[in-house]
Formats: structure tokens, C-alpha cells, sequence
């Protein structure tokens, strides 16, 4: 199943879209699923080497303004073409290809032009900086607004205090954007943003956190002990980080919904082939209704969520709300990969649970994809709320 004909068959794609969704399309086959399997037995932290190869070729900044250095696909519609193809190769390891495109969201909806090009620009050419994006804390994940992280005004900034967890590149990141409460007895609007470096006195982390999935990404706690940010390093004015983060979660829910779609994809291929030479009772087990009515039931439902993420992509470049559309699509395409990994596995039997096979792994990737940016819970409020 060619998810680009899917695309062809309604969207028009420019030379420059099919000439990134090529090299995406030859890095995932020859880059990054001859390692994937090393990358999630090692456990040891991100493919930094493989970061700095793609950076070579322009995957890791494709999504950054040509102003500032970038391959200048600002659209979502791109970006989602160019995750999907990439989180076929590998979930963790694609997504950890593209993690710089989530710092920028929040800066190219808060920052002045010095700001982006302060912090954009080192993102940019051969040898990019690292980012990561810290909202998350031990009390308050689908629910943002009652983090409790706090940011004291000083003389000259602010003082962030308190503590993150699960954050994405912790560790080896060399900018964050971070959101912290300027006035703790608001809510969501009592939420800033503000950018640091990792070198930031008082700031320290935790070590990797263990995970089920996704081994490529490393995450970690962070520690913000009267951490200073200089006013300028205040992304918008005083409690508009809510607003910048929750259209960062419009976008990022949609291009997640991009990069489920594609390991969904990736499983649906490797169940069909197995499906196709695994013999049981003297005939291949495709021949069998059961696998076959499985195999069909993936096909649909990965057709379903590609459309769905496109729709949804497309109305975002086009400046229509999105947030139920958004949270449609990331509900639909992530429990579609949590589902197409699960009868991949089904369809392999006993092989399908040994780690020689790659199903077993794509199962464990998978699970993240109903948990991050919202869970599957959050994204049925959001659309129920809408109703």
C-alpha cells in the first residue's frame, strides 16, 4: 500500500515536494532501517551521528523559514509527507529527526524576527544544535494548564524554578523553550514562555528514563533551581505561552498523526509479505479469511488516517481552526498504529513476539503515539467538546 498514491490521487504535489519525499522515502530504506534495530537493543541514547548525516542532507531543518537558514517547507502538508516517510524507517528514530521542527513552533508564533534568527538559526546548515521542548511535569501533562512551575520576575528576567519530566532530547539538547507559570493563580493564563540554553546556572537533569518504546528518543527530568532568563528571552508578552503551546500541540498533533500513519504503514507491508510466504496446512496464511479480513482491516483503517491527517494538515496551511480536526486525526492515526502493530504481531504468531522480527518493537514505538501530545482520552474530549 503506497501511501503517495493515495496522495496523488487528490493532491497535486510541486517537483520540490516529490523531490523531498524521494530522499526521505531512499534515507528511511538506507539509512535508517539497517540501524533501528541496534538503536532500540542498545537503550544508550539518540543516534546523534545519524542526526548529523541527515542535517547533511537537509532533513533536519527542511521545516525551518529560508530566512533563517532553512529548507523552507513551512507548510504542514510537506511536513507531514516527509514524517510519515521517515517514521516508516523507524518511529523514535524519524521523529527524533524532525524534533527541532517542535522548538520552532512556539517561536515562529511568539518570537520577534530577532529572536528567530538568534535561535532558529543554529538549527540550520551541516552541524545543528539540538533542541528540546519542556512542558511536561510529575502533575500536569494533558493538563498544561495547571503545571506548577513557576517564573519570579527579577531584575533584568525571571527565576524559573521547579521540575519537568519526560522531556524529548533532554540531556543533549543545547536550547530549550520552556513554559512556566509568571502568575501562579491563573491558569492557562498565567502561563509564559521563555528560551534557555543548556549551560543556564541551576539547571541540571535527571538520568535517561527507562522506556517501553521509542529508544531512539532520550528523555529526561529537569531540574530548574532559581534558573535566570533574561527578558529577552521571553517568548510574547506575559501569559501568552498557552496560546503558543496549544497551537504547537495543533500542529505537532497533526504531523504525529503523519508519523503513526507510517509505522502503521511499515507493519501492514511486513505482515502482508509474511503473509504471503508463511505456509500453514499447505498454503500460505493470507489464503486463510482470518489473516486476510486482518490484513484488510489495516489497509482500510491506515487509508482512513492518512486522509484524515491530510485534511487536517491542509486546513491548517489554509489558517482554518483545526483543534478538532487536529485531535480527530491524532486519535484516528494513533490508535490505527497501535492497532496495525498489534495484528502484525498476531499475524507473525510466536515469531512476531520474538525480537528477531521487527513487529514486536513497532508494537512497543507505537503505544506512545495514544499518550504523547494528549492521549487518546484528551483527544475524545476535545472532539466531543465540539459536538
Amino acid at each position: 500500500m503506497d501511501l503517495m498514491d493515495v496522495t496523488r490521487s487528490i493532491f497535486t504535489l510541486t517537483d520540490e515536494q516529490e523531490a523531498i519525499v524521494e530522499l526521505c522515502d531512499t534515507f528511511a530504506k538506507e539509512k535508517i532501517r539497517p540501524i533501528a534495530k541496534s538503536v532500540d537493543e542498545a537503550d544508550s541514547g539518540s543516534p546523534v551521528d545519524l542526526f548529523q548525516e541527515a542535517a547533511k542532507v537537509g532533513i533536519t531543518d527542511f521545516m525551518i523559514p529560508e530566512q533563517f537558514g532553512g529548507g523552507g517547507y513551512t507548510d504542514l502538508f510537506t511536513q507531514c509527507l516527509v514524517q510519515e516517510r521517515l517514521c516508516w524507517g523507524d518511529l523514535g528514530i524519524g521523529n527524533f529527526l524532525c524534533s527541532n521542527g517542535f522548538f520552532a513552533d512556539p517561536l515562529l508564533v511568539l518570537g520577534t524576527d530577532e529572536q528567530k534568527e538568534e535561535w532558529l538559526r543554529p538549527l540550520t546548515g551541516d552541524t545543528p544544535l539540538y533542541t528540546a521542548l519542556a512542558t511536561t511535569e510529575p502533575g500536569a501533562g494533558s493538563d498544561a494548564a495547571s503545571m506548577t512551575m513557576t517564573a519570579t520576575p527579577t531584575e533584568g528576567g525571571y527565576l524559573l524554578k521547579g521540575q519537568k519530566v519526560w522531556i524529548s532530547n533532554a540531556g543533549i539538547a543545547d536550547q530549550y523553550v520552556v513554559f512556566a507559570k509568571t502568575d501562579p493563580s491563573q491558569r492557562s493564563r498565567g502561563v509564559s514562555a521563555f528560551l534557555m540554553r543548556s549551560d543556564a546556572e541551576g539547571f541540571s537533569y535527571g538520568e535517561p528514563m527507562k522506556k517501553m518504546g521509542q529508544r531512539a528518543i532520550q528523555c529526561r527530568e529537569l531540574f530548574f533551581d532559581d534558573v535566570f532568563i533574561p527578558e529577552a528571552n521571553r517568548l510574547g508578552e506575559e501569559g501568552q505561552g498557552f496560546l503558543g503551546l496549544m497551537k504547537t500541540f495543533d500542529a505537532s498533533r497533526i504531523v504525529l498523526a503523519a508519523a503513526a500513519t507510517g509505522i502503521a504503514r511499515a507493519a501492514l507491508e511486513y505482515a502482508t509479505n509474511y503473509a504471503r510466504e508463511r505456509e500453514t496446512f499447505g498454503k500460505p496464511i493470507i489464503e486463510n479469511q482470518a489473516v486476510s479480513f486482518r490484513l484488510a482491516d489495516m489497509a482500510t483503517r491506515i487509508n482512513a488516517a492518512w486522509l484524515q491527517t491530510l485534511q487536517a494538515a491542509t486546513m491548517f496551511d489554509q489558517g482554518k481552526p483545526v483543534g478538532e480536526v487536529a485531535a480527530m486525526a491524532k486519535l484516528q492515526a494513533s490508535e490505527t498504529a497501535a492497532f496495525c502493530t498489534w495484528a502484525a504481531v498476531q499475524t507473525l504468531g510466536g515469531w512476531g513476539y520474538s525480537r528477531e522480527f521487527p513487529v514486536e518493537q513497532w508494537m512497543r514505538d507505537a503505544k506512545l503515539e495514544e499518550i504523547e501530545e494528549g492521549t487518546s482520552d484528551i483527544m475524545r474530549l476535545i472532539i466531543s467538546r465540539n459536538l
